[in-house]
């Protein structure tokens, strides 16, 4: 079966047949992934082993029965794909991080074909459904026709709505960040505390300025607020963080400090301060919601050094916040990123180092637990060479 669209309609159609007839819907995934070419319908009726098989073989997998039913089969199916894993054995680190990343896809792609259906308003037409609308109209707008999606990127619309109510306590700045979904969250506190310790230019005492490039939620751009830098220009280019940083920045009361505007790395002119963090590992994000944490070619780290020569105020201070696991990984070499930082006019000032205090960095069973127990993350004070 082919893909197919409804005139006048950007979004993919899936199809199936029930009841003797052909069904069509809108197909809806964040992620990117494309609508199942086999589809069948279930019910409760449905065991593990045959969805776990079904959806191996890439059977969308149409549920009609129970909601919390299918969240428990869906449980029992990453189970099953769970007991198969197995850390890479005699691999180079390079190599098991990419044999990692094969299986990440492999799972997300068996447990994505269990499929949910809505109706109109977002709306599941299921026993014991969640009313979701909230959740979804806050990442997809609002519904006028039914669609179908995968209930675990359902789940994850649920995870990061309750995300965006609680939010993330943040100690440097006494308040809490309010991530919205596909925005990284700072939950790892680590680049938030070097942020906030860094001793700050002394130039900012006659101009005192700073950008925030890549700003995400808007918490480095809080932090540097915060510690009374007077005006920051927070930067990027994605339309959800954009609206995730405005909201956190009013919340703070700091919109009178910190404007966030839409640019590729950074705005017009120069600063004394120019703060960025990019994605740490350079390898390609495998979905939309993945160029938080990777990044392919390592553009957005390559572009910031690039460019930050010229937007920096002679006597100024550009802060990269960078975690070494990619070195570890063998994907990125320490002489490589000197190198680099050599190439764009660059000098290394300092460097504040701070050890990862996720649970991931203490988890044995990680595929890649040699790397993150190994991992510093760092903030590299860099200002224009001399020459």
């Amino acid at each position: 079966m082919t893909e197919r669209h409804e005139p006048g309609i950007d979004r993919p159609l899936i199809h199936w047949s029930e009841a003797g007839e052909s069904r069509s819907a809108l197909w809806r995934s964040e992620a990117g992934v494309k609508p199942a070419r086999r589809v069948q319908v279930v019910d409760d009726t449905l065991n593990a082993d045959t969805a776990y098989r079904l959806a191996c073989e890439g059977t969308g997998l149409l549920w009609r029965g129970d909601f919390q039913n299918a969240r428990q089969l869906l449980q029992a199916m990453a189970r099953r794909l769970d007991r198969k894993r197995r850390r890479p054995a005699g691999h180079a680190p390079s190599e098991a991080f990419h044999v990692h990343r094969m299986a990440q896809a492999q799972r997300a792609r068996t447990l994505g074909m269990l499929l949910i259906p809505f109706a109109a308003e977002h709306r599941i037409p299921l026993r014991r459904a969640p009313d979701v609308r909230q959740a979804c109209e806050e990442v997809h707008g609002p519904a006028d026709v039914p669609y179908v999606a995968s209930l675990r990127e359902v789940l994850g619309l649920i995870g990061a709505h309750e995300w965006r109510k609680k939010g993330v306590n943040i100690a440097a700045l006494d308040a809490r960040i309010y991530p919205h979904y596909g925005v990284f969250s700072p939950v790892r506190g680590e680049y938030v505390t070097l942020v906030a310790d860094a001793p700050l230019p002394g130039m900012l005492s006659t101009n005192s300025l700073a950008f925030d490039i890549g700003t995400g939620t808007g918490v480095l751009a809080a932090v540097l607020a915060r510690r009374g830098v007077s005006r920051v220009l927070a930067t990027d280019q994605d339309e959800r963080a954009l609206r995730c940083a405005r909201e956190n920045i009013a919340r703070l009361g700091m919109g009178g400090q910190v404007e966030v505007i839409q640019a590729d790395l950074f705005p017009p002119g120069r600063a004394p301060l120019v703060v960025c963090n990019p994605p740490w590992v350079p390898a390609r994000p495998s979905s939309p919601l993945e160029h938080a944490v990777y990044d392919a070619d390592s553009r957005m780290l390559h572009g910031f050094l690039d460019g930050l020569a010229a937007h920096l105020e002679a006597g100024g201070e550009g802060w990269l916040i960078l975690s070494d696991l990619a070195e570890h990984l063998d994907l990125r070499s320490r002489k490589a990123l000197l190198a680099r930082i050599e190439k764009a006019g660059l000098q290394v000032l300092g460097r504040l180092d701070v050890r990862p205090i996720h649970p991931r960095a203490a988890d044995a069973s990680d595929p890649l637990h040699a790397a993150r127990a190994a991992e510093v993350t760092s903030l590299w004070r860099l200002g224009a060479g001399a020459g």
